[in-house]
């Protein structure tokens, strides 16, 4: 257990050493080493001899590139660098810091990593860089969270919010319900300064109540955009469920365009679930095949169909495959498991003649669209890809977009509709102004953990940056 004088250490520790890490991987033409921090520039002066005998790193200008060698701490050349300078606050950490940009051989970056915590400066835990940047004012909570997005986006959609995050768009919707939470915060407490006077009312009631309704319209766009963000960040599920030998291991290859499930003419084959990503117009499907729904006695395979349900139920999508007309009772299945998802229904093997002149009916059931392909001759295929891509119901996304991606995020906005969801019921029964006010300051708190603008525990801040890899 970290007692609050421990705490108190580890933040002065944060705070006031310099800090060193690669800031590239290894193996690359050019590796870069970052030092951050008070000795930042004196260490790396230290370490570094210039071409000309004259110049010394300490007095150089912020925002200048050097080019030397550079040598450990007994005089021996590491391998010939460029040093970047960079002076508070103008950094990425708001502190004083260097990058020494030399060959990427995995030995050369270790040598000077050895280096220059010899001279003085120590190893940066994961996201400390970042986490400086943030105590120094340089970007709020949910920017530093956006830099780890940004790092790990594998796609133009993920990288567009971690983009529009990290430039301030959401902080920006926050600032501005805070600021409107703040008003109407202040004159409520303003009334109870006057409290003995019960006449004054400085907050208009029906006022509060329009006011209180929009950000209560507002916290709850943000977080029913979670469910959205969420999928767009992990991979919007795909299920391909059906009956055994219906081909889903076979359209599951013809999808990834390589042969990740083994297919075979037998029953009960894939017993396990088999997940893969699909790129589709820059945004990633995260496809599920599952094993084939039917009644067995074999435990294993039983197994299989139980997680084949679980994994239904994850699907955003479903791909429903059939061969053969459905019966009564796999249709009432098909209804009931797939209630508010948008399903797919493919009437695979048109190949085969019997198949081609198959006719099937839904009775009530509307699913999103039926489509009769060809797993096996990939016939239909690309068709099926932009019946996915719409199905999803992706909003158009660019670097100013909205969105919430993060589950913390998500939850202190849930929080925060609890709170003005009070005040709208205490506006209602006519509740005195300081019951009024407690649920405004919940919920202004709920608002502010989201950018670090209330009081964030250690713990949270440990938590976040964990994550992060070292040298961000």
């Amino acid at each position: 257990m970290i007692t609050e004088e421990g705490s108190a250490l580890k933040m002065n520790r944060l705070i006031n050493d310099t800090i060193v890490a690669l800031a590239t991987p290894a193996g690359g033409a050019i590796g870069v080493v970052r030092l951050s921090g008070p000795d930042a520039i004196g260490i790396t002066a230290g370490l570094f001899r210039s071409v000309n005998p004259n110049f010394d790193l300490n007095d150089a200008k912020a925002g200048t590139v050097h080019y030397g060698r550079l040598v450990d701490i007994q005089g021996e050349e590491v391998d010939d660098v460029v040093v970047s300078l960079y002076r508070a606050p103008h950094s990425y950490t708001g502190e004083d810091s260097t990058e020494i940009s030399c060959h990427g051989s995995a030995y050369i970056l270790q040598q000077a990593l050895h280096a220059c915590i010899d001279a003085g400066a120590r190893q940066a835990a994961h996201g400390e860089y970042t986490q400086r940047a943030y105590l120094n004012g340089k970007m709020d909570l949910s920017q530093a969270e956006a830099v780890a997005d940004l790092v790990a986006a594998n796609n133009r959609a993920t990288h567009q919010l971690a983009l529009s995050q990290l430039k301030g768009h959401f902080s920006g919707e926050l600032t501005a319900l805070r600021d409107q939470l703040l008003k109407m915060t202040s004159l409520v407490e303003l009334e109870l300064d006057f409290s003995d006077h019960e006449e004054l009312e400085f907050a208009d009631r029906s006022d509060l109540k329009e006011l209180a309704q929009r950000i209560d319209d507002r916290i709850t766009t943000l977080a029913h955009s979670f469910e959205m963000g969420n999928a767009l960040k992990k991979g919007i599920p795909v299920a391909i469920v059906g009956k055994t030998n219906v081909g889903k291991s076979t359209l599951l290859n013809q999808l990834l365009h390589e042969d990740r499930a083994i297919v075979s003419d037998i029953d009960g084959t894939t017993r396990d679930v088999i997940e893969d990503t699909l790129n589709i117009h820059d945004v990633t499907f995260r496809l599920i095949d599952t094993a084939g729904i039917r009644h067995t006695a074999d435990k294993v395979e039983r197994i299989g169909i139980e997680r084949a349900y679980q994994k239904l139920d994850e699907a955003v999508i479903v791909l429903w495959m059939i061969d053969r007309q459905l019966t009564p009772e796999e249709l009432a299945d098909l209804q009931q498991r797939t209630e508010g998802k948008k399903v797919i229904v493919l009437r695979n093997k048109i190949d085969i003649a019997e198949s081609q002149t198959t006719s099937f009916n839904y009775n009530d059931f509307q699913p999103y669209c039926e489509l009769a392909i060809s797993a096996k001759k990939n016939i239909g295929i690309a068709e099926l890809e932009e019946h996915i891509y719409a199905a999803a119901d992706i909003p158009e996304l660019n670097e100013n977009s909205v969105i919430v991606t993060n589950a913390r995020h998500y939850e202190a906005l849930t929080l925060a509709k609890t709170a003005i969801e009070h005040v709208l019921e205490g506006l209602s029964l006519d509740l005195s102004g300081d019951l009024l006010a407690e649920d405004l300051r919940i919920c202004l708190s709920d608002l502010g953990e989201i950018t670090g603008g209330a009081i964030t525990s250690q713990e949270t801040l440990n938590n976040i940056f964990q994550h992060f890899c070292i040298g961000k």
